[in-house]
């Protein structure tokens, strides 16, 4: 075990990531290649369109999110396979918890499920889960699965999957504010020496880097309060398909176009044009 870990913290990234495209999902461009360093550090997903992916089935929205855990299986191995450092996934929101109790409830259930089910297998892939949002605020059962995941996967090296659960961007901003005013009323901290570095750092995110492209699935174009601060500078990619058939090719897609924007951070163009 301890030569295999060692191998996985040291193994090289590969010279080029590929995916094929598979026909079955009608995407019509050949097998892609991009370079480790055309590749985002920070990838977030809002996993959008799971009820509506059932509702066209005749399938109840529970059975959507059941299959929506299928395709979040695979672009986590993905994120990992392809050397991508962090992986933000919103699960659930401060929001969904006005859904109805039925909904709600799956949405628990597969929590469990999850945890239980794949906690060795990320834990073997030296993978280091950290749950963003409101932990106390969640229901024993799935409390302490949550916990024990972060806990028994604290020190691996490997990729950062951050899960948003119970989470509410405001909220987070709220809770750093507080934090610093803590410090401040405890006199361990001046009031002039905070600046953004040192917000950030009060972040649920503290240890990954600033969101580099965000995607959304089922072709919704807004945040919903996910990730205000870390997604100041991210490139966006609204993808139409619903969360379930998000698959690779839909995620290397998104990887293509990531790589082709011109990303200058408030910077100006060769030819003079400033960035908005």
């Amino acid at each position: 075990m301890f030569f295999e870990r060692l191998t996985k913290l040291f193994r090289r990234p590969p010279e080029y990531i590929t995916v094929a495209v598979a026909q079955a999902q009608r995407v019509s461009q050949p097998a892609q290649a991009l370079p480790p360093s055309r590749l985002p550090r920070h990838v977030a997903i809002i996993m959008d369109g799971n009820g509506r992916w059932a509702q066209a089935r005749g399938m109840s929205r529970s059975a959507g999110h059941a299959a929506g855990t299928e395709a979040l299986r695979d672009i986590i191995r993905a994120s990992d396979d392809w050397g991508i450092e962090a992986l933000s996934l919103y699960a659930f929101s401060t929001e969904n918890w006005a859904r109805s109790k039925e909904e709600v409830g799956a949405l628990m259930a597969l929590l469990l499920k999850y945890f239980s089910s794949e906690i060795d297998e990320l834990d073997e892939k030296n993978v280091r889960i950290t749950i963003l949002g409101d932990v106390d605020g969640l229901p024993e059962a799935q409390r302490e699965a949550v916990i024990s995941a972060m806990e028994r996967t604290r020190d691996n090296t490997g990729l950062k999957l951050n899960i948003a659960l119970n989470y509410g961007g405001r909220a987070e901003l709220t809770r750093a504010a507080r934090l610093l005013a803590e410090q401040v009323r405890e006199g361990a901290l001046d009031p002039e020496d905070i600046d953004e570095d040192l917000f950030a750092q009060q972040l649920y995110t503290a240890d990954s880097p600033d969101v580099d492209l965000l995607i959304r699935t089922s072709g919704e174009q807004r945040l919903s309060n996910f990730l205000p601060w870390q997604t100041t500078y991210a490139e966006f990619v609204f993808d139409t398909v619903n969360w379930p058939d998000f698959d690779r090719a839909r995620y290397m897609k998104c990887l293509q176009v990531y790589a082709d924007r011109d990303r200058r951070f408030g910077g100006v163009k060769s030819d003079g044009e400033a960035k908005p």
